[in-house]
């Protein structure tokens, strides 16, 4: 019973995550591309990670095609996965809203691009992928399956570890000297840690 509603309560969170980014991407749209870095590893690093953050979950509370790959957490990393999404959304949309009309799903400057580095941005420089990390750690946790629970850990992680530093090398480029400055105070995912 309770894995079903581990399975559930995901899939509405994963819809929550929807509604949080669908209007900032929108905004997007009306701003204009002046730097596009989007090459062929970018391309399919954000297929994968779609693979692996969305479609196999959804195959998986949707079919019974993966059961052969299920294991068994006890309800308690269950509970702790749900109860870790409440803070995940909220850093998430705080991520989204204080970057505005800077955000971007891919490697792109855009038009009257400004480095922000208030608000959240103020402690770290990519709260948005903490907030996906963490998002991966609770889909293990509440999808218990080697292949939808942890297909989001090794997706997004090859995105990560493939994106960061080309993302941080445009924002060098594009802002010099005050990315270098807002980079020495500040850590990448966790603050004054890492």
């Amino acid at each position: 019973m309770m894995r079903l509603v581990f399975e559930i309560s995901f899939m509405i969170f994963w819809i929550c995550m929807f509604i949080i980014r669908y209007p900032f991407a929108q905004q997007n749209k009306k701003n204009n591309i002046v730097s596009d870095k989007k090459d062929g590893i970018e391309k399919f690093t954000l297929a994968l990670t779609s693979l692996g953050m969305l479609l196999l979950p959804i195959v998986y509370v949707a079919t019974p095609w993966f059961s052969f790959a299920d294991y068994h957490l006890p309800n308690a990393w269950g509970i702790f996965g749900l109860i870790m999404l409440i803070p995940v959304m909220m850093l998430f949309y705080r991520s989204h809203r204080d970057l505005g009309q800077n955000w971007s799903a891919t490697l792109e400057i855009r038009d009257e691009h400004t480095l922000v580095s208030s608000g959240i941005y103020k402690h770290i420089r990519h709260p948005m992928y903490t907030a996906i990390w963490l998002w991966v750690i609770c889909q293990a946790l509440l999808l218990q399956n080697y292949i939808a629970g942890l297909s989001g850990l090794i997706s997004f992680g090859v995105l990560y570890f493939l994106r960061v530093a080309k993302e941080e090398q445009m924002m060098e480029i594009q802002f010099g000297q005050q990315y270098k400055v807002y980079k020495q105070k500040t850590k990448r995912l966790i603050p004054k840690l890492f």
